[in-house]
């Protein structure tokens, strides 16, 4: 499980996380509500170590992130997914070099299993057939589910989606929060979503919490709607 003990944050003098703390159980996926700027964002990358803390801890299966070396904190990403608010993708590079890329780069695959798994990946995202495409010919909600499927292309432990439906309409955003679910429930992905979207937080949440200035509170969950 993943335990975030008083992590702190400060820009410029200015308050972005206060002593926050947080258990996410293994399987579980927990939703992070807020407005923009309120630092949701900030606290997915101290989680993993990608900016520096002022101040608190974080453990996954009990040992401290912060506590790795260089060479073991590289390892220990891999385990960890991010799907990008803006999706990231290499415009460059068609689907299938995107989804592949961490496949080629992490792995000693031969061509032919890192074709399978990229099929396999896409089929799992339901996106079949469109290894060929580039981004720019993909609409934006295609473009999340490709960042999902490269975000699952190592088979990581975690997954940790930043504002991954905002500005989609309604019919790729449940298709989005029914592929987050699935793989909760399929996969067994430990998550963490971050979002303004109440509905998006009811529908894939096992608990919601709230920050708002610098703060972290657990709601009361109301009833889920059903998906699928």
């Amino acid at each position: 499980m993943i335990e975030i003990r008083e992590i702190s944050k400060r820009f410029n003098g200015n308050v972005v996380l206060d002593r926050v703390n947080l258990t996410i159980k293994d399987a579980s996926l927990i939703v992070i509500l807020g407005p923009s700027g309120t630092g949701k964002t900030v606290l997915l990358k101290s989680i993993l170590g990608l900016i520096p803390i002022d101040g608190g801890d974080v453990l996954y299966d009990r040992r401290s992130i912060f506590a790795l070396k260089p060479g073991e904190i590289y390892e220990f990403r891999k385990q960890v997914g991010f799907v990008f608010q803006s999706a990231a993708l290499f415009d460059s590079m068609t689907v299938y070099e995107n989804i592949a890329l961490p496949i080629l780069e992490h792995t000693s695959l031969s061509t032919k299993e890192v074709r399978e798994r990229v099929k396999k990946i896409l089929e799992v995202v339901g996106l079949p057939n469109r290894e060929k495409l580039y981004p720019g010919s993909l609409s934006g909600g295609m473009k999340r589910l490709v960042a999902i499927g490269r975000a699952i292309a190592l088979e990581p432990k975690y997954i940790f989606y930043d504002e991954p439906t905002t500005g989609l309409d309604p019919v790729m955003r449940d298709r989005i929060v029914q592929l987050i679910i699935n793989l909760k429930r399929d996969y067994k992905k430990t998550g963490i979503v971050v979002t303004h979207d109440l509905e998006t937080a009811e529908a894939v949440g096992d608990e919601i919490y709230m920050l708002k200035n610098g703060k972290i509170s657990k709601l009361e969950k109301v009833e889920k709607r059903f998906y699928g």
